[in-house]
């Protein structure tokens, strides 16, 4: 389960840089800095449903913080 999360922040993380990059040749917002903001958006609200079941299944268990 660690695996699949750390995979998904790194993906959330390259959307990002891609959008960052995008944004920054293009002078503004173009068609393909949307599309991967949207990928990280969905990306970020899959992993949160993912940990949700993952915690509701078992998987997983919350632990304190401090």
């Amino acid at each position: 389960m660690k695996i699949v999360v750390v995979l998904l922040i790194v993906c959330i993380l390259l959307a990002m840089g891609s959008a960052l990059f995008t944004l920054i040749r293009h002078k503004g917002a173009s068609e393909r800095t949307v599309r991967a903001l949207t990928l990280r958006v969905a990306l970020s609200i899959g992993l949160f449903l993912l940990l949700m079941l993952a915690w509701k299944l078992g998987w997983t268990q919350p632990h304190p913080v401090g």
